[in-house]
């Protein structure tokens, strides 16, 4: 009779028998189905679903999954650092730490984007590489090669491409309706119909009027989900995004925001 026919007596022994299909490992996560050697590590495995953090720094109140993770955090307090570079002295509390410092020393660079082959030395450089792949792929005019932020934008274009548009016969700019046109002639005529009512300035355009009655009015309708600052302009909210999405050195991790 074949391995996966076979008869066992008790349950102790199918259990024991299931172990070979297993590698040995019979805690079973109930949310991924990764398997465990033991119980404790299954717990620990499992605060990665729930986000539980149970191992708590009585120096500074921070929390960790694993009493490993605690331990190592302890070290910064206690001013240990165990992992010496053997190449210039630099100490490092964890040893992943060391390892990632030590490429700097070989010129190591594991971390290879899978589109133009080019290689990092850090994963985190890597990942910000992979950005320009995503917007090049996503965003870009597949007929003049311009590139736009969304790809709301990107369509919007495309009828240019792909529809009859209408010209200016001014300075031969071309629209999608009559309607975007003939607004558009207001820059070369200086018609601006649209008034402030608070302070009497003009305007070509109706969202410049709008844009600009939020000095009156304070309204900041643009607000960052990490801070909580709030903006006037779109374009304001944009550049100071870019405080949360660093630019990083591909080999050292220092990093930089724009001012």
């Amino acid at each position: 009779m074949s391995q996966s026919g076979k008869y066992l007596r008790n349950k102790a022994l199918l259990k024991a028998h299931q172990l070979i299909h297993t590698g040995g490992k019979q805690y079973n996560c109930s949310e991924c189905g990764k398997s465990f050697k033991r119980s404790l590590s299954l717990v620990e495995h499992m605060q990665l679903h729930t986000g539980e953090k149970t191992f708590t720094c009585f120096d500074c109140g921070k929390s960790f999954r694993t009493k490993a993770d605690l331990t190592t955090h302890q070290r910064i307090h206690m001013g240990e650092t165990p992992f010496p570079c053997p190449e210039c002295g630099e100490n490092f509390t964890r040893r992943a730490n060391l390892v990632r410092h030590q490429r700097i020393h070989t010129g190591e660079k594991p971390f290879s984007c899978p589109d133009c082959g080019k290689c990092f030395t850090h994963k985190s450089a890597l990942d910000m590489h992979l950005r320009i792949h995503t917007l090049l792929k996503i965003f870009t005019c597949s007929e003049c090669d311009k590139i736009f932020t969304n790809n709301t934008c990107l369509e919007s274009h495309m009828r240019i491409h792909t529809e009859i548009p209408y010209k200016c016969s001014e300075c031969g700019k071309y629209f999608l309706s009559t309607g975007n046109l003939q607004a558009h002639y207001r820059v070369h005529t200086g018609e601006k119909p649209f008034t402030c009512s608070e302070c009497g300035k003009h305007f070509i355009y109706q969202s410049h009027l709008v844009k600009h009655l939020r000095i009156h009015t304070g309204e900041k309708p643009y607000k960052c989900p990490e801070w909580g600052k709030c903006f006037h302009r779109s374009s304001q909210f944009t550049h100071h995004e870019m405080i949360h999405t660093p630019f990083t050195c591909e080999e050292c991790d220092v990093f930089s925001v724009p001012l």
